[in-house]
């Protein structure tokens, strides 16, 4: 028993005093918010609205007459790019630093927020004058690089709405969502930097505009690697030449609450992607919350998102999150491990960076070197972590805040999706964290764990996570697809938002995410997580990586195989038979009888999509024979 309170001590991490004192957020005020937000969550969120600055004032906080079709903020004018740029200017961080960014071969560049105002300005100036205005589609095809976050910004700024597309995706994708959204104008690079390789992105984007994609009427190119690219002479023009005379102030339009601001198509690991979309009030409102009580900002910070700005993760905490806070963000175009593994803690340390945002994939990989990497720079900079993108194993989560923040730094395990648009279910600095846990959700989120049929589940109880209100950064719909977005999210009615993801709640109130709805196995008549059984694995020694899927059973009717990525001390020893043999015992003991794993395969690589996670389908398609579409997959 002795051992038990030992063990069970340790996984619990509590609060450091100086963390809490100097916290935005302390826990007596916390336990207020969310107790008036549980009464009035209306209130709570009007409050959060007020600290922004508005063109005119809203009608009402929430028109839920339509609903599913929630509307925030209804009679209220606004644009997010008054409150991440335009304000800024009349105040002390004109001349403050908004964006360091770095390229993969070492360059850089640095813009003052004034900087970064003038540069939105100029291309805003340039895209009213080919055309482009409020409610236009345009498509972004472009790397890590500031003209992403100028043309995104610069978009906002006129009323247009950009669609980012992840840089490599191939040109039948791209075709796809140029013809989905009608887009008169494309914005890309020449090139870019990745893993030490030159890639192309001009011949991407005239691949998809060949034959009868007729709605693009331009196609400007950032000269980012000097390529000699094909340039029509009808359609095509240089970033550089557009923007040059362009003048340096530019209006900002006036647009209404929930005028779409961007459109951002789910990474389609269940199926054809969806265009989410989001507006401009209600998103701007949670961004600004979040900064300010989760990840804690100070007017020293310098925050770093790892995400691509491609991805929501990027939308939110690359650009309009960092900047509405008026906080300094880093942005690196190239890979993790260019040119050795090391790569990011040289960045952490040579520019400051106090608060790191990654997503687990980074985490396991950069694992896989040990400490030495890590221990070759200076962190000490480092004042809270965070993950996203799928929760954190618990070995994992441990590696990462004893590591890289030295038991020092908050490390904050947030759940939220794209359609979300923030962060939903996280911990505080100022959180008692237990690894592996989500923890609960931010004041003004409501969710409940249920049955299929929606009723509630006691705790300890895995169920389906659902939101139970409307929150003010949630998806405005789906592009084009009015029913969808009633049937995907909403089967169990008006008043519970159908997250697609498996979670429970444990003695403390806690959340722990299993994993998705659609990745549940079924062995022998019990359900359990595809995640479940790889946390199992990544908690040996010998195991790097982990992919498990179900797979057809005769008499259990489905068990487990698991793909596994060994660590380079285990990947060398000839006895795969014994490594296997050791890693079932293992498994079985972790979660008992029930998690059968019949069968273990080593790999080299995974198939992860284009935003990190791991494309079990993939391998699920592989094992069945049967055929899909892998253009979301990965190449690195």
């Amino acid at each position: 028993m002795k051992d038990t309170e030992v063990i069970a001590e340790e996984l619990v991490f509590r609060p450091l005093p100086h963390v809490v004192i100097e916290a935005n957020v302390n826990p007596q005020e916390f336990a207020t918010a969310q107790s008036a937000a549980a009464a009035d969550y209306l209130a709570y969120w009007e409050d959060a609205a007020h600290e922004l600055e508005w063109f005119r004032k809203w009608d009402q906080v929430l028109d839920a007459s339509q609903a599913p079709a929630y509307r925030w903020f209804p009679g209220a004018q606004c644009n997010i790019v008054h409150n991440a740029l335009d304000r800024h200017i009349a105040t002390a961080n004109k001349n403050k630093l908004a964006l360091i960014w770095e390229g993969e071969a070492g360059d850089s560049k640095k813009f003052t927020y004034y900087e970064l105002y003038r540069e939105v300005n100029r291309l805003a100036n340039a895209m009213r004058s080919l055309g482009i205005g409020k409610g236009d589609r345009v498509v972004l095809y472009l790397p890590l690089i500031p003209q992403t976050m100028i043309a995104m910004l610069a978009c906002a700024k006129i009323g247009a709405i950009h669609c980012t597309v992840f840089a490599g995706f191939s040109a039948k994708i791209l075709r796809r969502r140029i013809t989905e959204l009608r887009a008169k104008l494309v914005i890309t690079a020449d090139g870019f930097y990745r893993n030490g390789h030159l890639i192309s992105l001009k011949t991407i984007v005239d691949e998809a505009l060949m034959g009868d994609c007729d709605c693009v009427e331009t196609v400007v190119v950032v000269n980012r690697a000097n390529l000699d690219v094909d340039m029509s002479e009808a359609r095509d023009m240089c970033y550089d030449a557009l923007v040059r005379q362009e003048h340096s102030e530019a209006a900002t339009e006036i647009v209404s609450a929930d005028d779409p601001l961007f459109i951002l198509h789910t990474s389609g690991t269940t199926g054809e992607p969806k265009g989410v979309i989001h507006g401009h009030a209600g998103y701007m409102v949670c961004l600004h919350r979040s900064l300010d009580w989760i990840f804690d900002i100070k007017p020293t910070d310098i925050f770093w998102c790892t995400g691509d700005a491609a991805w929501i993760t990027g939308h939110s905490y690359v650009v309009y999150g960092p900047l509405i806070a008026g906080t300094t963000t880093v942005m690196y175009e190239g890979h993790p491990l260019y040119p050795q593994a090391d790569r990011m803690w040289d960045i952490v340390a040579r520019y400051g960076i106090t608060i790191l945002y990654t997503v687990p994939t980074v985490i396991r990989m950069l694992m896989r070197y040990g400490t030495q990497y890590p221990r070759m720079h200076d962190l000490s900079t480092l004042r809270l972590l965070g993950s996203v993108g799928e929760s954190l194993s618990r070995d994992v989560w441990l590696w990462f805040y004893k590591n890289i923040g030295h038991s020092q730094c908050p490390l904050l395990d947030t759940w939220w999706q794209t359609e979300t648009g923030t962060c939903m279910i996280t911990p505080f600095p100022v959180s008692v964290l237990k690894p592996g846990a989500v923890h609960r959700p931010m004041p003004g989120v409501s969710i409940a764990l249920t049955d299929s049929q929606g009723k509630s589940l006691p705790a300890g109880e895995a169920g389906h996570l659902v939101i139970t209100r409307p929150w003010p950064s949630m998806l405005l719909g789906l592009y084009g697809k009015e029913e969808l977005y009633q049937h995907t999210y909403w089967p169990l009615g008006i008043d519970m938002y159908w997250a697609g993801d498996i979670a429970r709640r444990d003695e403390d109130g806690l959340v722990w995410i299993h994993g998705r709805s659609d990745d549940i196995m079924n062995i022998a008549g019990h359900r359990i997580a595809n995640q479940e059984v790889e946390n199992a694995f990544l908690t040996h020694k010998a195991v790097a990586e982990v992919a498990v899927i179900g797979v057809a059973d005769k008499i259990k009717g489905e068990v487990a195989k698991a793909f596994v990525i060994l660590q380079p001390d285990f990947a060398v020893l000839d006895d795969r038979n014994e490594v296997i043999r050791m890693l079932k015992n293992h498994v079985r003991k972790e979660l008992g009888p029930v998690a059968v794993v019949r069968s273990i395969e080593f790999v080299n690589t995974l198939p992860k999509t284009r935003s990190g996670k791991i494309a079990r389908r993939v391998l699920k398609a592989s094992e069945t024979g049967t055929d899909i579409d892998i253009s979301l997959i990965t190449e690195d």
